[in-house]
């Protein structure tokens, strides 16, 4: 064997696969994950890989019992009101109902997608890429069964609705006898189910099985260091939802060396190409990601005053009338003394909306003057707003189980008033405000280190 074809060889065998944050961009190489164990990346400490043990066999099982439990959440009555031998139940559906015929079909649609639909995608998704891996077949349309998974993961909130029960439960205490149905402790079990199969989902172990290859991006030489830090400066694409790392398209790589100093977190590419295994669309930095952001945030700000400032929830009964806003909510609940849900609804409907709105805006501030200031903290306060997002959602299922059960006519009713739409509004602006900032725009400023 000649020297050079021994030196190539050698080269092959050291070669090492690499892999992008998805938060900083920044190409680093693979390591060996032990079971149960956590891939982080070195500079923002996101979250890269979680290897778990029989991974997929453990989400198909939960998944499957998050079906059965589905179909009995939203078929059985989650509590009902007894008052003077009369009992009034309701459903998740039954709810949807009562809000759509009132008019609040925007507050309907939003209940029924984040409380209905989207865990029925997650669950059945699940099942539809597992179970016929488990019968040794190949799923059909993997690709785009994935990406609505990583959607319906995104949108679903059984555990915002668990608690927004539970606060309902208190509040409809002061008014008649409550009775629990089978379908408030179903939805507890869901919940639980959900999130265990959403932990214990191994997206490369899914990937490996499907494709029969490991889950590797472009391998570089183990002794030779990158061309450059970040991925994209490198003409290389990471896909947000399955983690595969590209090459980009000729177009996307031109404009990578364009912007090649900073300027890629002013400028996002324009050219988007697809991943060629999930099929998601692939940008060096989200289009117009600062605009896009700004955009949200500012209707999100607009309509945070009448969701605080007007009546939430209209309440009429013989004693009258009563109009009541997010904050004289929080006080009944106190005066009523159960001032750990008061903290709680007041945290999760006033606190958390502004202080997430302060944050994106900040953020993007930052982004826009491509401030090198601690990026490591920044990228903190994004992982802090894309978690806290959706618990905004509380009071709005507290509404819709009040509206669907408080219907006793000329004794007591009870309808969603328009500060409930303009609050929806916020929470679904926000976090749409979070899912179009691109956190790489935080360490863009630190390429040329």
């Amino acid at each position: 064997m000649s020297e050079t074809a021994s030196n190539y060889l050698g080269r092959v065998a050291r070669a090492v696969p690499v892999i992008a944050c998805p938060e900083c961009d920044l190409l680093q190489r693979e390591s060996d994950v032990p079971s149960e164990g956590v891939l982080r990346c070195c500079r923002c400490r996101a979250t890269l890989y979680r290897r778990h043990a029989d991974s997929l066999d453990r989400t198909l099982a939960y998944a499957l019992a998050a079906c059965s439990l589905w179909v009995i959440s939203n078929t059985f009555p989650i509590v009902g009101l007894s008052v003077n031998g009369d009992l009034v139940e309701t459903t998740m559906f039954g709810a949807v109902r009562v809000l759509y015929r009132d008019g609040m079909w925007p507050l309907s649609g939003l209940i029924f997608i984040t409380t209905i639909l989207m865990p029925a995608c997650q669950a059945l998704g699940l099942v539809w890429l597992l179970l016929p891996l488990r019968l040794g077949r190949t799923p059909y349309r993997a690709d785009a069964v994935f990406r609505s998974l990583r959607v319906a993961q995104e949108w679903g909130m059984t555990e915002v609705l668990i608690l927004g029960l539970l606060v309902a439960l208190v509040k409809l205490a002061h008014i008649a006898s409550v009775v629990t149905g089978p379908a408030l402790w179903s939805f507890g079990a869901l919940m639980l189910m959900l999130a265990a199969a959403a932990s214990a989902f191994d997206t490369r172990d899914l990937w490996m099985r499907l494709e029969g290859v490991p889950d590797a991006g472009p391998a570089f030489d183990s002794d030779t260091p990158f061309a450059a830090a970040t991925a994209a400066a490198c003409g290389l694409c990471v896909c947000h939802d399955c983690g595969l790392l590209t090459r980009a398209a000729p177009e996307q790589a031109q404009e990578a060396r364009d912007y090649a100093n900073v300027h890629a977190a002013m400028h996002a590419p324009t050219h988007s190409a697809h991943c060629p295994r999930c099929g998601a669309h692939l940008h060096l930095r989200k289009p117009n990601s600062l605009a896009r952001t700004w955009a949200y945030l500012i209707a999100a700000i607009i309509l945070y005053i009448p969701a605080n400032v007007l009546p939430v929830m209209d309440t009429s009964s013989l004693f009258g009338a009563q109009k009541d806003t997010i904050m004289s909510g929080v006080v009944y609940l106190w005066t009523s003394g159960s001032w750990p849900l008061a903290v709680l609804v007041f945290i999760a409907s006033i606190a958390v909306p502004m202080l997430k709105i302060l944050a994106i805006g900040f953020l993007a501030t930052m982004a826009n003057f491509r401030s090198t200031w601690q990026p490591d903290q920044r990228a903190r306060i994004y992982r802090i707003v894309e978690l806290v997002g959706r618990w905004s959602m509380l009071d709005i299922y507290v509404i819709a189980v009040l509206t669907s059960l408080v219907q006793f006519n000329a004794l007591a009713t009870v309808r969603a008033g328009p500060a409930a739409i303009a609050f929806g509004a916020v929470v679904v602006l926000t976090m749409l405000a979070a899912m179009s900032f691109d956190p790489r725009l935080i360490w863009d400023t630190r390429q040329p280190e």
